[in-house]
């Protein structure tokens, strides 16, 4: 199974992504992990594809996170399934908050080393406006567009919940 999970920050990405690996016993890459070297230093595009690429080769795999500038149709047109969440922005919002509060001045499990939980205005404004932006939701729209038999959209946490029922 091979299993591609995007979506907006904040919306629960790294969480499904981490039970589903734990459910069909299969391994997660965390593309914030891929994208980030420690310090929050951005790597280059050629060594995350190469990182992405070597994952990609596996015959079970989850990848979590966008990146659209880094593979983006490769995985698409490779994954048995696509699950795009398509939460409103206050309740990505809401759930950042609440990831930061739970990991802060720590690093998540879903991060590169020594990239400390933050939750600064260019977060937020990234949350609620910039990665919101018509070119941006019109990837998401062209995925499903494209791959309709295999993306599964999940609006809210009620979806979310009968989706993860269905898998246990």
């Amino acid at each position: 199974m091979k299993i591609v999970i995007i979506g907006h920050s904040g919306s629960g990405k790294s969480t499904l992504a981490n039970f589903l690996g734990q459910h069909v016993n299969c391994k997660v890459l965390h593309l914030d992990k891929v994208h980030f070297a420690a310090n929050w230093q951005e790597r280059t595009v050629n060594d995350m594809a190469l990182d992405i690429s070597t994952v990609m080769q596996q015959d079970h795999w989850i990848i979590e996170g966008n990146y659209s500038n880094c593979l983006y149709e490769e995985r698409m047109k490779e994954a048995d399934c696509i699950i795009y969440f398509n939460f409103n922005r206050f309740t990505c919002f809401y759930r950042a908050f609440k990831r930061y509060l739970n990991y802060r001045g720590q690093t998540r499990p879903d991060m590169a080393e020594d990239c400390i939980e933050k939750f600064d205005f260019e977060f937020m404004k990234w949350i609620l406006f910039d990665g919101r932006t018509t070119p941006r939701l019109r990837k998401y729209k062209t995925v499903i567009a494209r791959y309709p038999h295999k993306t599964i959209i999940l609006n809210n946490q009620k979806q979310l919940h009968h989706y993860m029922n269905s898998v246990k």
